[in-house]
């Protein structure tokens, strides 16, 4: 199977800290995979690097075969790669419709102009809505998003991402500050985006990176220390040693 897109000896410094240092990773077209690391590991500086936030000190992203590397996320998006961030960001004034509408109509037309054509919008009208059903937030779409619950809040986040028809999505830290409830479902709704899509995961929720991922990436010190299945990652020695400490 092609890898959908790859790295090859990623870095980034600040100053005189490597905080991503030579990182070979690689994606296919699905599935979901999982970054994982102690504090300070690196997980979020690289998925900024590789999505457009922050450029490369030096090294190679590849997309679809096609060199990528410190394009700005505009662009980036265009060609699929989507993010949602560790903090919600939403509308909050707006409903949810018109949350998720403003997504679809910027992705569809790339203008917000007031004079478009009736059948543009009647089209993004008729994907929003589909959208809506698709992740379980049809009967909220009339909502002010200020006023749903965190849960919903974060799902609508990923909704707005998805507005964007992603090829490879990346998820820093969806469930930070959920219930067990809300974590249950959107690790559920994550699981069944990654059987269509690429999904990438960045998140400190051990029990559902075990129980959702098909390939765990573990970082330390901005440097890759394994890579694998759940159940090779949980017996890695040199893992349980990066999150635990060398016994005496």
């Amino acid at each position: 199977m092609a890898e959908l897109l790859y790295t090859e000896n990623l870095c980034r410094r600040f100053g005189g800290v490597m905080a991503t240092n030579k990182v070979c990773f690689s994606v296919n077209d699905h599935g979901l995979t999982s970054i994982i690391g102690p504090n300070g590991a690196g997980k979020t500086t690289f998925i900024n690097i590789v999505t457009g936030k922050i450029p490369a000190s030096s090294g190679k992203i590849f997309f679809k075969g096609n060199d990528i590397t410190n394009k700005p996320t505009h662009d980036l998006v265009k060609m699929g790669i989507c993010r949602t961030f560790q903090i919600n960001s939403i509308f909050e004034d707006l409903s949810v419709f018109e949350n998720l509408r403003i997504a679809k109509q910027a992705k569809n037309g790339g203008s917000l102009r007031i004079f478009s054509s009736k059948q543009s919008l009647r089209t993004v009208t008729e994907e929003t809505w589909e959208l809506l059903e698709h992740l379980g937030l049809k009967d909220l779409a009339i909502r002010p998003a200020k006023n749903l619950a965190y849960g919903d809040q974060r799902v609508l986040e990923v909704a707005i991402a998805m507005a964007g028809n992603p090829k490879i999505l990346f998820l820093d830290e969806p469930t930070a500050g959920m219930s067990p409830t809300e974590t249950k479902h959107i690790s559920k709704l994550i699981k069944e985006l990654s059987k269509k899509i690429c999904v990438v995961l960045v998140e400190h929720d051990m029990d559902m990176i075990m129980s959702i991922s098909d390939k765990i990436t573990v970082l330390q010190y901005g440097s890759t220390i394994a890579e694998g299945t759940p159940e090779e990652i949980r017996n890695n020695q040199q893992v349980r040693e990066a999150y635990l400490g060398k016994e005496e």
